[in-house]
Order: structure tokens, then C-alpha cells, then sequence
């Protein structure tokens, strides 16, 4: 058993928890599930309140599965496949010059709720933005962000070895790394 996360400053236990998992037990999430998760992004702070973020999603083995299954790039469909959901994080071009930044603060909300419910999510940059804004049937607007894996966490002995090695909460840089009190310089 992996030890858990430690932070050096108190936090809450919920940023120490959660981690980006690659096996999924292939339980189906609900629609309702997902209109919670995406709830508490629609909650994310938004320049200007813009709220230039946008969602769409396939629950596994819907009508949409098959499309959205051609997202993922090759090396992400070896695993993400096995989620209760696959779901596209856009954001508007023309709300805001901080759409992507706005989006990405959603999508935080979105993982943290679904962690809170029990859920794990994997964001991938890895994905054929083409085949993205073929399958959406997207304008030039909308910037294809990232495909997020949604589901119950599952065994890891079900990936690949290559996989199955990885599948542990990954450390983060120190404070002293990422902080500065005035210039970087």
C-alpha cells in the first residue's frame, strides 16, 4: 500500500487524496452523476464572469460511446476506455482572452466534486483535437481543452504492466519550486 500524500502546510485532505488513476472498474456513471459534477464547476470562479466553459460527455455504452472512443490518442485508449464516462472540456474563444485558464479552473471544481463523490477523473491532453471537433460537430469558437476519464477507481492489475507500475499518486515539486515573494529573478 502506497503511504499517503504529506503536505508540509495544513491542507485539506481532499488535495492530498485524489490523484489521476488509469484503471477504471468500467461501472457506468449516471447522467445524474455527471450533471453534479459539472454543478460544481458552474460554480468556478470566471473573468469577468464569462463562465466560457462548456462540457459535453458520453456515458459508457450510450448512443455517443463509439464516437467519443475515437478522442483519446492510442496510448489513452488503452486504459481510458474502461470509464464510466468520457467527457470533453471546451472553452469560447470569443468570451474571454482567459478562456482556457477560466476552463481549467472548472474542470478543478469538476475533479475535486467527483472526488468528493467517490469518482475518479484523468484529464488527458493526449487526444486527436480533430477528431474532437468532428465528433462535437464544433465552430472555430470553441478550443478542445482536454477528454477527462470519469469512473469507479479499479484494480490496477487489469492495465497493462507498463501501466500498472505508474498507477500511485505522483509527487508534486516543493513550495520553494513553484513560490516567490516578489521577483523570480
Amino acid at each position: 500500500m502506497q503511504a499517503p500524500r504529506q503536505s508540509p502546510h495544513p491542507i485539506h485532505s481532499q488535495f492530498l487524496d485524489r490523484f489521476s488513476p488509469r484503471a477504471f472498474s468500467g461501472r457506468p456513471v449516471s447522467a445524474q452523476e455527471i450533471e453534479q459534477m459539472v454543478e460544481a464547476a458552474r460554480w468556478a470562479p470566471s473573468a469577468s464572469n464569462k463562465q466560457p466553459w462548456h462540457f459535453a460527455y458520453a456515458l459508457h455504452g450510450d448512443a455517443h460511446w463509439a464516437d467519443f472512443s475515437t478522442i483519446p490518442n492510442e496510448g489513452n485508449r488503452r486504459w481510458c476506455l474502461n470509464a464510466g464516462a468520457l467527457l470533453v472540456v471546451l472553452s469560447d474563444q470569443d468570451a474571454s482572452g482567459k478562456h482556457s485558464f477560466d476552463a481549467g479552473c472548472a474542470w478543478g471544481y469538476l475533479a475535486l466534486q467527483a472526488h468528493h463523490m467517490g469518482l475518479a477523473t484523468h484529464a488527458m491532453g493526449g487526444i486527436d483535437a480533430a477528431a474532437a471537433r468532428r465528433v462535437l460537430q464544433l465552430g472555430e469558437r470553441w478550443t478542445v481543452e482536454c477528454l477527462v476519464a470519469i469512473g469507479e477507481r479499479g484494480d490496477k492489475a487489469t492495465l497493462p504492466a507498463d501501466l500498472a507500475e505508474r498507477e500511485v499518486p505522483s509527487a508534486r515539486k516543493p513550495l520553494g519550486e513553484i513560490l516567490s515573494a516578489g521577483p523570480l529573478g
